[in-house]
């Protein structure tokens, strides 16, 4: 029994979260046969977290995957329940688009999109092993003995690889959402020579919304002005004019921390039962609790998980404490008096990869053809798990054609910041995406995204004529937007000093550029219009990059000097066949990591953690000496 070959296929993806989702739709949009596996389809695009999409730095990575011509974006628009741009009292470059999305919508609309797309089988099966031969792989085979054959392996298990969950005392083998586990895809891995640790993240309880006594609760209302995820969504009338629905804010109690406090020696994370790393930057309520003892009480934010859903859920509250201990913690906060849950609290341990064994394109070193991408590489976050899924998607087929990698680095996307922290740096905890990650984020900003990779992901072939045609007349439109600022005349005269000094600014006493008011902090696009007349009629999206360039252009023209010495370092490109033994003056410690992680680059060499800048200067005599030979410069 068992042991038949099934199918044939260029491009085979294990898992269909927001990752193996990414990655199996844009290998098979560049027309390559692709194959993705899911242990239940009902869970393809689940969200067993937070039913959100964006949010402070991960909506930057959402509306750079839709300029590259990946799905998120497209799937948040049809399905949000609420929008909100964070940040709007900072500057541009941390502006972050984030919907609350309804979570079985989502999932039908991406299945939908899935099933109906050319080149893609969607598969309800657990892959167990990954075949290799002669250290490339060559396909995988089910749980019941079916054998696919693949030019191309991604790897995009999510949390599933020998997932347990752990509440209170109790734990046991389960994938998120009581879905079976992926226990032996690991030993295969191991077998392969993958090496694998353990890794936690967690959820909140999600409460009947019938039981919530809203009065108590600070209302959250979306925007009034509604920013679609999608570039190709501008204007859309269907998106900007949708009604939202409500969200809410409550807060702890000292009664919470106290139950807290009380009970952390039944808290597996303190208990030692919890063997797995956790996320620093989304702790749950007792690691709160804990490390944050001065504080009298932490947000939490109230969220639907749908409209044909009662479910509600408690963000800021994850927790793998009891139950028992869970309700009684639940009803001490305001509104949650009389909560009853509908699924409990819990964390999850899970098998993840040491990420600094990829190449930046994804692919594992050593196993030509073998991809990973998502929480299997150690980080976490829909949003982080989908960028490196188009990322591994697009190479997997690259590879299949004997083209270079697609990489982006990090003055040109926070994808490629993603990517190069996780495989140059290494994670020693579930890795989040943060603004502060982005050395020129001013660049990096999400207004932009189109701007900055619209046209690479029409040379890779993921971005239609059509919608290239329409990218490239909104960007003549800023073009001339800005070049007609910078040359309209403001003549002085006493109705535009009136309107300036209504406007708290300083009157004129010459003629002055429109682009020299418009830098001014208290004056902005919109409030110029008294004194603007002539202005044109455009895209919200044009007036903004417009104003964004001409207020910020001398931190903007400071930043593209940063980035243009940061591109020195990256393009002095390092062979693969070096052998940094044999550099004399390098640190032990140097010679060790760079033979193991191979960098492509000084630039990237010079971000592994333990590369000293001495041992930089030393490579780079090093270069010079043999000029042509090691180093294509």
């Amino acid at each position: 029994m068992g042991n038949y070959v099934l199918g044939e296929y260029d491009v085979i993806v294990i898992g269909a979260g927001h990752a193996g989702c990414e990655a199996a739709l844009a290998s098979s949009r560049l027309g390559k046969k692709t194959a993705a596996f899911v242990i239940n389809l009902d869970t393809l695009a689940n969200m067993p977290c937070n039913p959100s999409i964006g949010g402070t730095s991960k909506g930057h990575l959402v509306r750079e995957i839709d300029a590259l011509g990946g799905e998120m974006a497209k799937i948040a628009d049809k399905t949000f329940l609420q929008s909100k741009m964070l940040n709007k009292s900072k500057g541009p470059a941390v502006h972050s688009l984030r919907v609350q999305s309804d979570r079985k919508m989502y999932h039908i609309e991406m299945k939908r999109t899935m099933e109906n797309q050319p080149n893609l089988d969607v598969y309800q099966a657990e892959v167990v092993e990954i075949l290799v031969e002669n250290n490339k792989v060559c396909g995988v085979k089910t749980k019941i003995g079916a054998t696919f054959k693949g030019k191309s392996v991604v790897v995009a298990t999510g949390t599933y690889l020998k997932g347990k969950v752990i509440i209170g005392e109790i734990s046991y083998e389960s994938g998120p959402d009581g879905v079976f586990p992926a226990n032996d895809l690991s030993q295969s891995l191991l077998n392969i020579g993958v090496e694998l640790r353990r890794f936690k993240t967690g959820t909140p309880a999600r409460i009947n919304k019938n039981c919530i006594d809203f009065s108590k609760m600070e209302e959250q209302l979306g925007d009034e002005k509604i920013v679609p995820m999608s570039f190709d969504n501008e204007g859309n009338p269907d998106i900007i004019n949708k009604e939202q629905i409500k969200c809410y804010l409550t807060y702890t109690t000292e009664q919470t921390h106290e139950i807290i406090r009380n009970n952390l020696d039944r808290s597996p994370i303190y208990s030692g039962k919890i063997h797995g790393i956790g996320p620093r930057y989304c702790p749950s309520i007792e690691d709160k609790v804990v490390r944050f003892s001065d504080k009298p009480r932490h947000q939490l934010f109230i969220e639907p998980l749908g409209e044909a859903t009662s479910e509600m859920y408690i963000q800021g509250m994850s927790s793998s404490l009891p139950e028992e201990v869970q309700i009684q913690m639940y009803r001490t906060v305001p509104g949650l008096e009389n909560a009853k849950m509908m699924r409990p609290a819990y964390a999850i341990e899970y098998d993840c990869i040491d990420s600094q064994n990829l190449s930046l394109s994804l692919e594992y070193k050593g196993i030509e053809g073998l991809f990973f991408a998502g929480q299997v590489n150690g980080s976490s976050g829909y949003e982080e798990a989908a960028a490196q899924g188009i990322i591994a998607g697009i190479n997997a087929a690259r590879k299949i054609d004997d083209k270079p990698p697609f990489i982006l680095d990090r003055s040109e996307a926070y994808i490629g910041v993603l990517i190069d922290d996780l495989v140059t740096k290494g994670t020693n905890e579930p890795y989040r995406m943060m603004t502060s990650r982005a050395e020129y984020r001013l660049m990096l900003r999400q207004d932009n995204a189109d701007l900055r990779l619209t046209e690479k992901g029409h040379e890779i072939g993921l971005i239609s004529d059509e919608r290239y045609n329409k990218f490239l007349e909104k960007k003549r439109s800023i073009e001339k937007e800005i070049n007609r600022i910078r040359n309209t005349n403001i003549k002085c005269n006493e109705n535009i000093n009136d309107i300036l000094r209504k406007l708290g600014s300083s009157p004129i006493s010459s003629t002055v550029k429109l682009s020299d008011l418009l830098k001014r902090s208290e004056l902005n696009y919109d409030n110029l219009k008294e004194i603007d007349i002539q202005r044109p009629e455009l895209l919200d999206s044009v007036r903004e990059e417009a104003e964004i360039e001409i207020k910020y252009e001398g931190y903007i023209k400071l930043q593209l000097e940063q980035i243009e010495e940061f591109k020195k370092l990256e393009n002095k490109k390092l062979s693969q066949d070096i052998d940094y033994e044999q550099i004399k003056g390098l640190s032990l410690e140097a010679r060790q990591k760079l033979n193991k992680y191979k960098p492509l680059s000084v630039g990237q060499a010079s971000r592994i953690s333990g590369i000293s800048p001495a041992d930089i200067s030393v490579l780079m005599i090093f270069l010079n000496q043999n000029k042509g030979r090691y180093s294509f410069i």
